[in-house]
C-alpha cells in the first residue's frame, strides 16, 4: 500500500500556472503515476501519466502543450505543471498509483490505479 498526498492547488486567474505534487509514503517507483481530476458534477477524467522510469508520459487531448508532469523517484514525489490554465481546467485533482508494477503503457481508466490521494483543489476564474 502506499499513501499519496498531493499538494499545490488554488484559486488562479486564467493564463496563470500552477504546480502540483503529489508525496508518496511507501512504494511508487516501480509503477505508473498519473494526474486524474474531477469537475463539478462530472466524472473523474484521466488527465496524465507516466511510467516508472519516466519513459513515457501520455496526455489526454485538453491539456496537452498545457501540462507537464515529471517524478523524481529518489524523493517519491510526482510533478504535474500547469501552464496557461483555462476555466475548464476547474476541478479537484487526484494522483494515481497504477495497480500494476513496470507497465510500459500509460493506463487511463481509474480501475487501473489502485491507490489515491485525497485531491488538492484547482480553480481557474476568467
Amino acid at each position: 500500500q502506499v499513501q499519496l498526498v498531493e499538494s499545490g492547488g488554488g484559486w488562479v486567474q486564467a493564463g496563470a500556472s500552477l504546480r502540483l505534487s503529489c508525496a508518496a509514503s511507501g512504494r511508487m517507483s516501480t509503477f505508473v503515476m498519473g494526474w486524474f481530476r474531477q469537475a463539478p458534477g462530472k466524472d473523474r477524467e484521466f488527465v496524465v501519466g507516466i511510467t516508472w522510469n519516466s519513459g513515457r508520459t501520455g496526455y489526454a487531448d485538453s491539456v496537452k502543450g498545457r501540462f507537464t508532469i515529471s517524478r523524481d523517484n529518489a524523493k517519491n514525489t510526482m510533478y504535474l505543471q500547469m501552464n496557461s490554465l483555462r476555466p475548464d481546467d476547474t476541478g479537484v485533482y487526484y494522483c494515481a498509483r497504477s495497480r500494476t508494477p513496470f507497465l510500459t503503457q500509460i493506463p487511463t481508466r481509474r480501475y487501473e490505479y489502485d491507490s489515491w490521494g485525497q485531491g488538492t483543489q484547482v480553480t481557474v476564474s476568467i
